[in-house]
């Protein structure tokens, strides 16, 4: 492994990891600011530091900061029966096994280190006759060697493994090992029935997240994860091919991570606190902790798999192609530095966005019963991943024996879903710029009061207070 190897991969593990924390951190106080929003209350607001007078609160973002602190500060406890090894080994496990999931998840386009320049003269590209890029850049596949300068790609993924997908399937199993283990070690009832629905839950619903990806599989034609995103990018986004697959997995993904409103492994009023009822400190803090982080890599693996991943629409490695079908209606060429980079931030802002739905749901949906929970997975999501698969086989070999003028209307169909999603970010995006530097209004609609209703209904009564 060359300096520059080593160096490259520890840049992309720090970049992976960091995100992943930050995100995480910011994920416990969107969870509140989302809770007292809904509820209409108000939200994290008691953290506070005092500078030359003034207090600084931050709109509520000082509270990771004093969560993180408590967990060091508090105490270490272990019940006196626990087993010690288990009961520390579980927490470790928990945590371990989010961020081995990265690993394996493209956040970027490969580099093509020998077109690649820090400060490129962008408005001097040079083009050939047709408006292409003419740099060596290729723009499907994957950018080739250079051997007589010993440049090679650098793959913007922190372990480029042939078998993709599976590993991700086999790392995330794991975490089944870690909640099972942190409710038998405790010697607590409340905790070892926690532990039992975790596994249940989460080995349920493993099952139709595997089953929810075998269409897009199919699809795609490979298990790694960056060619699936350039397939993406060549035809169209997942969602629009696997739309049924795309809403099961995130359905199972919601239930993996144990979420509302299928946090019945750790339902409050049941179980006192689940699994981890026992644990305190930062032991407590890895489990709370670890929930997070697989929110950000479930999201993670969402948008590679079914929202493009790095991808945008009509742009390519090199540059901006908007074209429908046979049709070219603008070409840009664009330096591969840009390109590259537009990828990394699209594909980071994706996953930002994905994550805050899954913050809206948590605070929108009631709780499920147990047995719905296992109802829904084995009688409805199950099911359907079946059907989906076969759905799939059918419409793929249908569309295969169709000749080329099947697949000329399903490239256009392609191109225009690209136009719609180009269409659908630039409102947001728009509407987004517009509401931060907007003015807001508040305005009070009280929609009933129980003092209303009682006084509609007669009034209360009023009688002596009993000695």
């Amino acid at each position: 492994m060359t300096a520059t190897l080593l160096l490259a991969t520890i840049v992309k593990i720090l970049i992976m990891v960091m995100f992943v924390l930050n995100l995480a951190a910011i994920l416990t106080w969107a969870d509140r600011r989302q809770s007292s929003m809904i509820q209409d209350r108000v939200g994290p607001n008691r953290a506070v530091i005092k500078i030359f007078g003034k207090e600084l609160r931050l709109a509520g973002l000082l509270h990771p900061l004093a969560d993180g602190l408590k967990f060091f500060t508090k105490e270490d406890f272990m019940p006196p029966n626990a087993d010690r090894l288990l009961f520390t080994l579980a927490p470790i496990m928990a945590m371990g096994m989010v961020f081995t999931l990265v690993a394996t998840i493209p956040f970027g386009d490969t580099i093509c280190l020998h077109q690649f320049r820090l400060f490129p003269d962008f408005w001097h590209v040079h083009t050939g006759p047709h408006g292409e890029l003419l740099d060596g850049v290729e723009r499907w596949g994957t950018c080739a060697a250079d051997s007589r300068n010993g440049y090679a790609p650098l793959e913007l993924v922190v372990a480029p493994l042939g078998v993709g997908i599976l590993y991700v399937f086999a790392m995330s199993g794991q975490g089944i090992i870690g909640a099972a283990i942190a409710g038998w070690s405790s010697d607590n009832k409340f905790s070892l029935m926690g532990a039992l629905r975790a596994a249940s839950q989460m080995v349920s619903y493993e099952v139709t997240l595997g089953m929810s990806l075998v269409g897009a599989m199919m699809i795609y034609g490979t298990v790694r994860l960056d060619d699936m995103v350039r397939w993406q990018q060549e035809h169209a986004w997942g969602i629009f091919v696997q739309p049924l697959a795309f809403f099961l997995f995130f359905a199972a993904a919601v239930a993996e991570n144990k979420r509302i409103p299928f946090d019945l492994p750790e339902a409050e009023s049941e179980l006192v606190s689940g699994y981890f009822t026992e644990y305190a400190g930062m032991k407590f803090g890895m489990f709370y902790f670890a929930e997070y982080a697989e929110v950000v890599t479930g999201s993670m693996l969402l948008v590679t798999i079914f929202l493009g991943g790095w991808a945008l629409p009509f742009f390519h490695r090199d540059g901006l192609l908007v074209q429908f079908g046979d049709t070219t209606l603008l070409r840009v060429a664009i330096p591969h530095v840009f390109v590259t980079l537009l990828g990394v931030l699209a594909f980071f802002g994706k996953v930002i966005v994905v994550c805050w739905i899954q913050v809206f749901v948590r605070w929108s949906l009631p709780r499920f019963r147990y047995d719905q929970l296992m109802k829904l997975g084995w009688r409805l999501l199950l099911p359907a991943s079946l059907a989906n698969i076969l759905v799939t086989g059918v419409v793929w070999l249908a569309v295969d024996k169709a000749g080329s003028a099947a697949s000329d209307g399903l490239r256009i169909a392609a191109d225009v879903t690209q136009a719609v999603v180009a269409m659908a970010m630039t409102y947001l995006i728009g509407r987004g710029v517009v509401g931060m530097f907007g003015t807001v209004t508040h305005e009070r609609n009280i929609i009933g009061t129980s003092a209303g209703i009682a006084a509609r209904r007669g009034g209360t009564k009023t009688e002596p207070m009993q000695a």
